[in-house]
């Protein structure tokens, strides 16, 4: 049997059925090699580019994180359901409408396409705030993200609330939420390390008694982190203190090494 030393327990789950929607707090969820299932399952196409519609690019986009996805049924590696889209006026649409992708192009102010099957080599655009330490200022840049996905780039997002609370210590001003950088599992950490998930990089996690991932690389923030969301402002701080103080990086990417389910709860354990 492989050592293993708890560095945690999970917080938070969450899955987001439409790319770059605001998505679903869940007590407990199935992991597939895809990652949490339904996760990222549907996204919106640009008519005009084929381009995934991100909200890394608020410049055309920034009205995605009024918008709520949730399945209507429980999804499954097998069988995934329709989603329910709540509009940012409250009105409800689902998946299976005909008209679904005239309603949507018509709130968002462009054409788009509410698709379940990426395209072969998907791009989406993103936008860099003019801001020392990225590597680009004040531009747009296409960006691929992996073949036939709807991912940025990998399946799962971890993060600690010992990096939230670290970068709160940094900035007292901002206000560094979870919610804020959208991972699928939130960590309450043993120790209050520094950015303690820099040091799981190429580790096999276990999470509960079945799921086991390693994790594969940090995860580099964006502007989406700036944007405001419910009743969060619009902070550019939020993106500066990453960037100053950690590279950029706000949690971890991993891959699924073995399935299962977790749980709100399960321990999270580093394998020696």
């Amino acid at each position: 049997m492989r050592a293993a030393s708890v560095v945690g327990s999970v917080v938070s789950l969450w899955r987001y059925p439409v790319k770059s929607m605001m998505g679903e707090k869940l007590d407990a969820t199935a992991i597939s090699e895809q990652g949490i299932v339904g996760d990222r399952t549907y996204a919106l196409i640009e008519s005009a580019t084929g381009k995934v519609v991100s909200a890394k690019n608020p410049r055309k986009w920034a009205k995605l994180f009024d918008f709520h996805a949730a399945f209507v049924d429980l999804p499954t590696t097998t069988h995934i359901p329709s989603v329910e889209i709540t509009l940012p006026d409250g009105t409800k649409l689902s998946s299976e409408q005909e008209n679904i992708n005239e309603l949507l192009s018509s709130v968002l102010g462009r054409e788009v396409t509410l698709a379940s099957t990426a395209p072969p080599e998907p791009i989406l655009e993103e936008y860099w705030l003019d801001m020392d330490g990225l590597p680009h200022r004040e531009t747009v840049t296409d960006e691929k993200i992996p073949a036939s996905t709807f991912f940025d780039l990998a399946t799962l997002h971890l993060l600690t609330t010992a990096t939230i609370e670290r970068l709160q210590q940094l900035t007292p001003s901002g206000r560094f939420e979870m919610r804020r950088f959208r991972p699928n599992i939130e960590i309450a950490s043993t120790t209050s390390n520094n950015f303690i998930e820099n040091d799981w990089i190429d580790r096999i996690v276990a999470i509960g008694e079945e799921v086991q991932i390693k994790i594969t690389g940090f995860c580099p923030r964006c502007v989406m982190t700036t944007l405001p969301q419910g009743d969060l402002p619009n902070d550019p701080s939020i993106l500066k203190t990453a960037v100053q103080h950690n590279n950029g990086n706000v949690g971890v990417y991993a891959s699924v090494v073995q399935g299962g389910t977790i749980r709100c709860g399960d321990l999270i354990q580093i394998l020696d």
